[in-house]
Order: structure tokens, then C-alpha cells, then sequence
């Protein structure tokens, strides 16, 4: 069997920065246990599973598609870069030639449509609360393992996507987030409740003329990942939050990871948020089964 498969950087226009997520085209159902193998073997953050949803369905022409994300430890509910990834595969390789391609997943239907030189995907927006046991989780989780002796501004946490999500003073600059040392496999020591399964550490921006609105870096080795380069679902998590301190509906973000990568933000009137991004497909190929 010969599976279509592709290597796209997400959130970049160029190879080797962004995101990285592996898509696969599946033209019959697979076994349940092989997405979980291929998604180990490619040893991305995600792979991602394109099904066609009927007989008849054709990745050219349909406007609607099953769509799964495998870290290589395990299936998740949303990953927003992966399916950045799908649907730059499906407009720029298959040439899709629907204007709007839905996908279905954990996370509901999920759209994304071009728009210029970018892939807009409408995104399910999370709200981060205030954190009441603050002393627990900051004391054995973001203070020992992720920020040392920084000033923590603000600390939240999202029920919905079980993130974490730790401002760090604003008088820092990006330079101080982008140097800092996250030992993230301690993280598993140090929250083991389940009730935490990703970091979101986070900086206001300098957003005048064409600066950016916020950083940030996402860590989620309860999922197999100690550093996700650029997180579309984080952002989920993040437009909320920042939408909310800055009275602003639409925001540019750079997630300072290593790679790097750029978010356009742009939270909508019926509770969702649309988030663009620009992709690099660095490799194509077929998995050998």
C-alpha cells in the first residue's frame, strides 16, 4: 500500500522556520493502530490524517474532509498547524478547486479558505480563567520547571484545551522569553493530576507601527512534545486572553521558538477567531505500507 505524504512548515513562507507537521492522504480507511505508528515514525509534534468521507469523494474536487492529528504519543483533539498544513496540501498540491475546504474532527467542523498568499483557518476561540489554586500549580509547575525567578504577571487556565497559560511581566522584552530555558520533561513530575496538558508562556508585544501584539512559547510533553515550534491551538487559547487585555479584535503574534513563526488573529462576531498563516511544503513522498 501506498500512501501519498507530505512535510509542510506552517506559519512560515519558508523552509525550515514554522511549524512542521507531516500530512497523509488516505485514500481507504487505515487501521486504527497505523496512524498512531506513522505519526511515531514521522516524530513530528503532529501528522495528520486527511480521509475522504465518502465513495466518491475526490481530494480535487470535494469540499469536505475527515481530519486526525497524531503526536508520536497519541491522537489529539485540535492541532491547529497540522490542519494549516492539510489545507495548504489540499489547495496547493491537489489544487483543490473548492474556495472553502471543512474538515471534520474531535473539534467540530473546521474551516479554512485562502485569502492571498495565506490559508485562513476558522478556529474554535477558548477562554482562559483566572487561576484560584495558583500556589499548586505555579509553585511545582511554572516556577521550579519553566520561568526560574521571572515576574509572572497574570496566571490563567483553559478548562477547554487543559492549558496553562503564564504572562510574564511586561517590562521583559522578547529577548528574555526567547533565551529562556524550559526543562519541560520535568513537567511530568511535576503535574501528573492530567488536569494540565500544555504550558503556554506568554509577553506582551510592542504592537506600534509594525510590531507584533504578543509572544509566545508552548510547551506539551504530556503529549509527546516538549517544544511545539508554533501552536495554531494555543493560539485558540491566546486570542481569547490578549483579545481581552488589549481591546483589539484583530492581532499579529510571532510564537519565538527556535523556528518561529507568524499568526495573523482575527476574532469573529459568533465567538470563533480566524487565524492565518503562510506555509512551505519541504517535502513529498509515499509511506510504504
Amino acid at each position: 500500500m501506498q500512501i501519498p505524504i507530505f512535510t509542510v512548515d506552517a506559519f512560515t513562507n519558508r523552509p525550515f522556520a514554522g511549524n512542521p507537521a507531516a500530512v497523509c492522504l488516505l485514500e481507504n480507511d487505515l487501521d486504527e493502530d497505523l496512524h498512531q505508528k506513522i505519526a511515531t515514525e514521522m516524530n513530528l509534534s503532529e501528522t495528520a490524517f486527511i480521509r475522504k468521507l465518502k465513495p466518491g469523494d475526490d481530494f480535487t474536487k470535494s469540499s469536505c474532509f475527515g481530519l486526525r492529528w497524531f503526536t508520536p504519543a497519541n491522537e489529539v483533539p485540535l492541532c491547529g498547524h497540522a490542519t494549516l498544513a492539510s489545507a495548504a496540501v489540499l489547495f496547493h498540491i491537489q489544487k483543490n478547486t473548492n474556495s472553502v475546504i471543512t474538515f471534520v474532527t474531535l473539534s467540530g467542523e473546521l474551516k479554512a479558505r485562502q485569502v492571498k498568499d495565506h490559508i485562513v483557518l476558522d478556529l474554535p476561540l477558548y477562554t482562559a480563567y483566572p487561576q484560584v489554586s495558583q500556589n499548586f500549580i505555579h509553585d511545582r509547575l511554572s516556577r521550579k520547571a519553566a520561568i526560574g525567578d521571572l515576574v509572572v504577571q497574570d496566571l490563567r487556565y483553559c478548562p477547554g484545551t487543559k492549558n496553562l497559560l503564564v504572562r510574564l511581566s511586561d517590562t521583559y522584552e522578547r529577548s528574555v522569553l526567547e533565551e529562556l530555558k524550559v526543562g519541560a520533561q520535568g513537567f511530568l513530575s511535576a503535574e501528573k493530576t492530567g488536569k494540565v496538558k500544555g504550558l503556554i508562556l506568554t509577553l506582551k508585544g510592542n504592537s506600534s507601527g509594525k510590531g507584533y501584539d504578543f509572544y509566545s512559547r508552548y510547551f506539551a510533553p504530556w503529549y509527546g512534545v516538549l517544544e511545539d515550534p508554533v501552536c495554531g491551538s494555543a493560539h485558540a487559547v491566546l486570542s481569547s486572553y490578549w483579545s481581552e487585555q488589549l481591546g483589539k479584535k484583530e492581532m499579529l503574534a510571532f510564537q519565538c521558538s527556535r523556528r518561529g513563526g507568524e499568526l495573523k488573529i482575527s476574532l469573529r462576531n459568533d465567538g470563533r477567531v480566524d487565524i492565518a498563516g503562510q506555509t512551505a511544503v519541504v517535502l513529498k513522498g509515499n509511506l510504504a505500507l
